[in-house]
């Protein structure tokens, strides 16, 4: 590896950073100022020149995403580097795992080495079996997982009377513990408090962690509680600490983060601090921009110089936008802007739908960035529920939930489920011994004989087809059903990620099938194992909220809806009001080139006010084009100018004659643009440009009401209608 190329590639800041040895060292890390660059350039340093092994170090991250584009930079500069060298780099919860599975004696808790991973619904599902089990009290069942994770939390700190006597919360979560455990399974949170507390060395122990000698944190800013703790584990055995992050984008606070986590930090292990200052992403009109909303006064150096300035729209409302919005990327297409460096970015996801609708119908590629689950894949979800049965033969709720399903099952009761399965997981880790005999034994379906067969005596099983031919998966989806083309292209995508998964490791079931189940688990419950995301892909304009934006960019975005309500949301404090600032410093900060914001006079999102936010207000007058200053500071919302108009109604106040006659050549233009429903006893139908054709159904002196086939009543200030009369009427 030549090491001298990639130092050379580095600025002042960054190779500082990279060479400290500190105990501890925090990095600052602003927008755009190359933090991926310097967290591999780290790892190399630390590998070519001070001689620590890639398997000496952890590196940590918060989406599997990071993890890899850092192994994927790795390997470009080294590529003798291998994934069993890079094992430790992952999520918390990944490398928690791998820690477990491999270093960590699992055996002490009463766990064994193939303990699988126990998804959050999973858990949820068998806590509310207990309660019915156990007739168990349990007040607010619908906030049950909230309850148990702050149950959880006491219970960490030693306390006692989680839910004050009030119910049987505290026995439930000790039945679930020992539920969990006697089914050998693990929960997200499992991972990380059994790591820690393995990790935990009583006097006169060996080290238990296998000698990490450095932890590399991405993105520390976002830190909870339990992965502070888990730093802390390793730094306790003498590790050294390198975290990069940047405490103007903690917008999780509602997951555990927090604005001063960089202080708590420097206090705990008085750590040096750096900084990277330098952004190479965005032009210095949109850096000027988003000064505005930093918060932790940093510097923020560009050195790509000046570009566009910063446009701000007006909409009347959000299916006006959709259509402006039309426009404008044909247009930047057609100038060779690809679609997919094209973002529109949004507060609440519900705002996509108008844009997913108006795009669909006139022919815009999109995708929406919404993690869409397997679970919420009902065929998927099933096929999940049958593999949980062949890894762990002793789940019999994967195989009530299996026979029992209407859509894929066999159309059995789930109470006559429970039994077939009862007695047919008899013997295979249940809890009843098996049984020869027995009417219901003899009754078994088909499908779940298959089951039951796989689990005792195994199969030859390597790829998809045999798996799909195996368990007959084709009588299961049901090939006259309206969904069957779809679920089979989604079952079979699934088994071709799960076969590949399980070669590439030389694994065979049932033992790859477990570690595939775990890998899903963490990693894989997005649109990963759905077939559209298999193979190239036309480009695409992203959609996506301001919180889904947070570490990506592209050449242009569009923020819509800036109105109170929506950008900034309503908040009960300044630190909510605090977070929402950063959370729209983070999307401006996606911008390379141009960046739109744009808010609404007729707001269609209940409780968001018309007018612009403040936040555009925040811009200095000289970064924007679109609207002039005045313009933009005193615009009148649409509700606004209808009190007016009411108010002069109830005051009596009509227009001098002479006035009439002095504005009557003035108002003429007018009148033969914007029909009078007084004026003609037929129907009157009008256009709009972006509604279409409609009759008048309302009118006074100042509005008038239109009905529009698919879009219903709108209402119009006449002077700025922009409606069309149609002849002929």
């Amino acid at each position: 590896m030549d090491w001298e190329r990639e130092w050379e590639r580095l600025n002042p800041y960054q190779r500082e950073a990279v060479t400290d040895e500190n105990k501890a060292c925090l990095v600052s890390a602003n927008v755009g100022s190359g933090k991926t660059t310097v967290l591999t350039a780290k790892i190399l340093y630390l590998h070519e020149v001070k001689a620590v092994s890639y398997r000496d170090m952890v590196v940590l991250t918060f989406t599997n995403k990071a993890a890899s584009e850092i192994r994927e930079r790795l390997v470009r500069a080294d590529p003798s580097v291998t994934p069993e060298e890079t094992e430790n780099f992952g999520t918390f919860h990944g490398v928690a795992l791998g820690l477990l599975k491999k270093r960590l004696p699992v055996e002490t808790l009463g766990y064994t080495k193939d303990f699988m991973v126990m998804e959050p619904e999973e858990e949820l599902e068998l806590a509310h079996a207990l309660i019915a089990e156990k007739k168990l009290k349990i007040k607010y069942k619908n906030r049950l997982r909230k309850r148990l994770a702050e149950a959880e939390r006491v219970s960490a700190a030693g306390d006692t009377g989680v839910a004050g006597g009030q119910d049987d919360l505290e026995i439930l979560a000790v039945l679930l513990t020992e539920e969990k455990l006697r089914r050998n399974k693990m929960t997200f949170s499992d991972l990380m408090k059994n790591a820690c507390l393995l990790m935990a060395k009583e006097e006169g122990e060996k080290e238990r962690s296998a000698n990490i000698q450095w932890v590399i944190v991405d993105e520390v800013q976002d830190c909870d509680g339990k992965q502070l703790e888990f730093i802390d584990c390793f730094m306790a055995e003498g590790a050294k600490l390198f975290a990069v992050g940047d405490p103007n984008q903690v917008i999780y606070s509602w997951r555990g983060s927090a604005f001063n986590l960089f202080y708590t930090l420097k206090t705990r292990y008085q750590a040096a601090e750096l900084s990277l200052p330098v952004n190479y992403r965005s032009c210095n009109e949109i850096l000027e921009a988003a000064r505005c909303f930093q918060q932790n006064g940093g510097a923020l150096e560009g050195i790509r110089g000046g570009g566009e300035k910063i446009v701000v729209k007006n909409h009347y409302d959000s299916f006006q936008e959709a259509c402006y919005l039309t426009d404008r990327i044909r247009e930047l297409q057609k100038q060779g802007i690809p679609f997919d460096d094209i973002a529109i970015f949004y507060r609440l996801q519900s705002q996509s739908k108008v844009l997913e609708d108006v795009f669909s119908k006139n022919g815009i590629p999109y995708e929406v960035a919404v993690k869409t689950g397997i679970h919420e894949i009902p065929v998927l979800e099933w096929l999940l529920r049958l593999l949980r049965f062949l890894a762990d033969p002793a789940d019999r709720a994967a195989a009530v939930f299996v026979l029992s399903s209407r859509e894929y099952g066999v159309g059995i009761s789930a109470k006559k489920a429970e039994k077939l399965a009862e007695e047919g997981c008899a013997g295979l880790g249940g809890r009843k011994e098996a049984s020869e005999s027995g009417s219901e034994k003899a009754a078994v379906p088909g499908l779940f004989e298959k089951m039951v067969s796989f689990a005792r005596n195994g199969a030859e099983i390597k790829d998809t087809n045999t798996f799909y031919e195996y368990f007959d998966l084709d009588c299961s989806l049901k090939p006259n059903a309206a969904s069957y083309r779809d679920d089979k292209a989604n079952v079979r995508h699934f088994l071709d990620r799960m076969f590949a998964f399980m070669n590439a490791k030389d694994l065979k079931l049932p033992e790859g099938l477990r570690e595939f189940l775990n890998s899903a688990a963490l990693y894989g419950t997005s649109r990963e194992l759905l077939p559209e995301a298999d193979g190239a892909e036309e480009a695409r304009v992203k959609m996506m909220t301001l919180h889904a934006s947070k570490g990506l960019e592209f050449s242009h975005v569009f923020i819509i809806g800036v109105n109170y309500g929506l950008i900034p949301l309503r908040t009960k404090g300044i630190d909510g009001e605090d977070e929402e600032r950063r959370l729209f410093f983070v999307g401006i900060t996606r911008a390379r080139n141009y960046l739109e914001l744009s808010w609404y006079t007729n707001p269609d999102i209940f409780g968001v006010m018309a007018g612009e936010s403040r936040y555009i207000r925040m811009i200095p007058s000289e970064l924007v084009q679109g609207q002039e200053p005045e313009r933009r500071t005193g615009t009148a919302s649409l509700q606004e100018l209808r009190r007016q108009v009411q108010m002069a109604k109830e005051n009596g106040e009509k227009m001098a004659e002479t006035e009439e006659v002095e504005e009557a050549d003035g108002m003429k233009e007018m009148e033969e643009k914007t029909p009078n429903i007084e004026s003609a006893s037929a129907e009157i139908r009008v256009r709009h440009e972006t509604y279409g054709c409609g009759k008048v159904v309302e009118e006074d002196d100042t509005m008038i009401t239109v009905e529009f086939e698919g879009y219903g009543r709108k209402e119009f200030i006449k002077a700025f209608s922009c409606l069309e009369i149609l002849d002929g009427q």
